[in-house]
């Protein structure tokens, strides 16, 4: 008896990776697109995005227009808007005359939109792509044991929590700002508390843990490397640097000059919100009304060692204007040290289709391709070196998503605008 052949598999469009704003923004844009059939990948259970640091009042640094969808397509059913019409709070948002979400409204703002799209799987962990040359198409393999297959991926694995080199490998309970939440009450519990880092989550930790440094009595240290407490730049001029304009111009600049600005351009989207600063600034001073507040705000420190022995953290810092070393002791300690980049494993077995600068990161194009045909394998923000500050911008979402959509169909289908800024980059 002949057997029956196998039947053939389905092969998507695309294959997405990952499942942050950025990839869940790109999900309800195809939604509607009959001609595209795309699948995305997600190996925790539900959309979670810095849940750690759901503090109370914290909120985005980007209106609530750059959510998933509204500047690519500002009718779509998956808008923040729409989000707060069904919850039965748009009238309340808009008598808060606010233009900024809230950290935890904005979350479940993802889950509402993730929860309406049919082509999202999660508990799906990817560990391994590969590639068919005989059918032309990415082979995704995950840990359940299922397989995708794709003729072009997006990646969006976003971006995990960097722990400096003198941290790694470092024993006790010392945590990164993405835990500190699940974390807080342990911490509040030690004699003392030091804080690395200065970017936004640093000073909400540090206000929150200064709030209450009364009522629990710990030590409190905010330790930087940068030479101040930097405000982030948001004129309205600068802004214009999220713009299509500036991104051709910064991706068409020679590589070094391009890594040259990328460390230059930090302050432009790692500050604090100026409120927050003041905010802090006047809580220091209401407090030292009745005597010295037993914290430290400590500036141009690096950190270039740490130690561990009997519950107290020893950190070796240097002091980079004065070229002084010297340590603080501290039984908590919290790393604000920000998130970066690391290529996923997965993708060894397709590693000579891709793209690599001299650097060993991925060569981005302008279309935000990473692989050698140029229209294969998209990548999701991770490409400051070569889009600027527009690669983790909340707002330049859905122009990227709009514009890896036109690579997928091959013609426009969202509008992609070409220039919006009074400015010029280039000569």
């Amino acid at each position: 008896m002949t057997a029956l052949p196998e039947p053939s598999p389905h092969v998507h469009d695309f294959v997405g990776i990952g499942l942050g704003p950025f990839n869940l923004g790109l999900a309800c844009l195809t939604e509607p697109i009959d001609e595209l059939d795309g699948v995305f990948l997600e190996s925790k259970p539900h959309f979670e995005w810095h849940s750690g640091m759901f503090l109370d009042g914290a909120h985005l640094q980007t209106p609530f227009m750059s959510d998933l969808v509204t500047l690519a397509d500002p009718t779509s059913p998956y808008s923040f808007l729409n989000y707060l019409k069904e919850s039965g709070r748009l009238y309340s948002f808009y008598i808060r005359e606010n233009f900024y979400p809230l950290r935890v409204e904005y979350d479940d703002y993802c889950r509402w939109a993730a929860s309406k799209l049919s082509s999202i799987r999660f508990n799906t962990t990817v560990t391994e792509v590969a590639y068919e040359d005989e059918g032309k198409v990415y082979v995704v393999r995950t840990a359940g044991g299922e397989t995708y297959y794709g003729r072009r991926l997006v990646l969006g694995t976003g971006t995990p929590p960097y722990i400096p080199e003198a941290c790694q490998g470092l024993g006790g309970d010392f945590i990164h700002n993405s835990r500190y939440l699940q974390n807080k009450q342990e911490l509040q519990r030690k004699e003392s508390i030091t804080l690395v880092g200065s970017g936004q989550s640093a000073a909400e930790i540090y206000y929150d843990l200064l709030s209450e440094i009364d009522v629990h009595g710990y030590r409190l240290n905010w330790v930087t490397r940068s030479p101040r407490f930097f405000p982030l730049e948001y004129t309205k001029l600068t802004l214009e640097m999220t713009s299509p304009e500036y991104v051709d111009y910064f991706h068409a600049l020679p590589e070094d000059t391009r890594y040259r600005l990328e460390t230059q351009q930090r302050g432009l989207f790692k500050g604090i919100d100026g409120d927050l600063i003041n905010e802090i600034f006047d809580l220091l001073y209401q407090k030292s009304l009745g005597g010295p507040v037993p914290t430290r705000l400590l500036t141009n420190s690096a950190l270039h060692t740490a130690a561990y022995e009997d519950g107290t953290y020893t950190l070796g810092l240097r002091q980079e204007e004065q070229g002084k070393d010297y340590e603080i002791r501290t039984e908590g300690l919290i790393l604000a040290t920000g998130y970066k980049y690391a290529t996923p494993a997965f993708l060894e077995p397709v590693r000579d289709r891709v793209r690599w600068d001299s650097r060993g990161r991925f060569d981005v194009a302008r279309n935000y391709s990473i692989d050698t045909t140029g229209r294969g394998i998209f990548l999701q923000n991770a490409g400051v070196h070569t889009h600027s500050i527009t690669s983790p911008d909340l707002g330049m979402g859905p122009y990227r998503n709009s514009y890896i959509i036109s690579e997928l169909l091959g013609r426009e289908y969202y509008p992609v605008e070409k220039t919006i800024a009074f400015q010029e980059f280039a000569v």
